[in-house]
């Protein structure tokens, strides 16, 4: 969700006019700045009309109302799941006002934070109520869906409109090492767990713990480091990959909404997300009892499409416009402020309410991220992409997706 907007405005050439709201002042101000009028009509306008999947606003109000006369679970489900596919987009775009308002310094750290506001919000909904399982899973399904789903449909529509697509490694092979650093503080423990079973036959929960709390603890430290040389040091990389993707300063549109609305409709749309994760979250037992789908399955599979669909289908759009850098950013962006941040901010968090929040996943999922990682850190050194590997990218995620199909839940 990083650079949303962004990518919002690559394509609002294709959308024409379609997106024009006449509450909107057009005049530019001494300092570059066109905000939305103040009245509320003018607001609601620009928000509406900021994403094309906002039509799917309808059902915000009909998940809430089933969520809360208890009715059937996959109507409770379905619906809040679809209620929470705008709102990530809405959230999306108001964090970018936001960003705009604030310098490029303070803006990127702003988007960093926010980038998987969405997933976050789920999660600590999950993790509040004890589904270990479902936070879990979900970490884990954010990270696969965006470094082989996301970048597989990059590489694969974009390599049919181009033979042969080029981009700049540097950025991406930093993203692609951290993702590493990330898999190997899975591997550890899992490692851990599996060596205190094979020596005395028994499991110390409270080790395994211990080794996930520290190992969060400096995850969060190299992310912290990572926004200091993306935002400070070398942020002159990551402007050079924004311009060679296409992204001047003459493309970038200046900010629709002052400061107070924009933290006025980040606190309500925060909010509205909230309640429908609770029901969504609350659902998800009966779900699996009435359906038979396993709760690896639903964390792992369907609750990713939740957070970044929007941002998902836009970064495809943009990769059809050869512009390979703004698409490889957000899917990698993405699934390494999940690995760096959102996880280990998980384990910390349950630490602090009392929830044994781990980073021990099972050796199948933790050999099922280390072979994506590997698959694309592989398709991406060489700075090239096509439609082949595309193809090899969807093909690894559609196996994982039926493993995971047939994968029980107390595993």
């Amino acid at each position: 969700m990083t650079i949303m907007l962004r990518l919002l405005a690559s394509v609002a050439d294709g959308l024409g006019s379609a997106n024009a709201t006449p509450n909107v002042s057009r005049r530019t101000t001494t300092t570059g700045v066109r905000l939305a009028g103040l009245r509320p009509v003018g607001i609601l306008k620009t928000l509406l009309t900021s994403s094309y999947v906002n039509i799917l606003l309808v059902f915000v109000p009909a998940g809430i109302i089933v969520g809360a006369l208890h009715a059937s679970p996959v109507a409770v489900f379905t619906l809040n799941f679809l209620a929470i596919v705008p709102l990530a987009a809405l959230l999306g775009f108001v964090t970018e006002e936001l960003a705009k308002h604030v310098g490029q310094t303070i803006g990127g750290l702003l988007n960093a934070t926010f980038g998987n506001a969405v997933e976050l919000i789920v999660s600590v909904v999950a993790l509040s109520k004890g589904e270990i399982l479902i936070v879990q899973a979900s970490m884990l399904g954010s990270i696969l869906s965006n470094i082989l789903l996301v970048l597989g449909c990059c590489f694969l529509f974009g390599g049919l409109y181009y033979q042969e697509q080029h981009f700049s490694n540097i950025v991406a092979q930093t993203m692609s090492s951290l993702m590493a650093l990330a898999t190997a503080s899975l591997l550890i423990p899992a490692a851990f767990r599996s060596t205190l079973s094979q020596s005395d036959g028994s499991i110390d929960e409270s080790a395994i713990l211990g080794v996930s709390r520290g190992s969060a603890l400096v995850l969060l430290a190299i992310y912290v480091l990572y926004l200091i040389f993306q935002l400070k040091t070398h942020a002159q990389l990551f402007n050079e990959a924004d311009g060679a993707g296409g992204l001047d300063e003459e493309e970038e549109h200046p900010a629709l909404l002052s400061v107070p609305v924009s933290l006025v409709a980040l606190t309500l749309i925060t909010l509205v997300v909230s309640v429908c994760a609770d029901y969504l979250v609350d659902s998800i037992d009966s779900l699996v009892t009435s359906t038979g789908m396993s709760k690896t399955f639903i964390g792992l599979i369907l609750l990713p499409i939740v957070g970044n669909a929007a941002e998902h289908v836009t970064a495809v759009v943009v990769a059809t416009k050869n512009k390979m850098e703004l698409a490889i950013g957000v899917a990698l962006g993405s699934s390494m402020q999940i690995a760096l941040f959102l996880t280990p901010f998980l384990v910390i968090l349950g630490w602090i309410i009392g929830q044994p929040m781990s980073l021990f996943f099972s050796t199948f999922e933790t050999a099922v991220l280390f072979v994506s990682v590997f698959i694309t850190n592989a398709q991406i050194q060489d700075g090239l992409s096509n439609w082949l590997e595309g193809a090899m990218l969807l093909g690894t995620y559609i196996i994982i997706a039926i493993a995971f199909l047939y994968y029980p839940s107390n595993m």
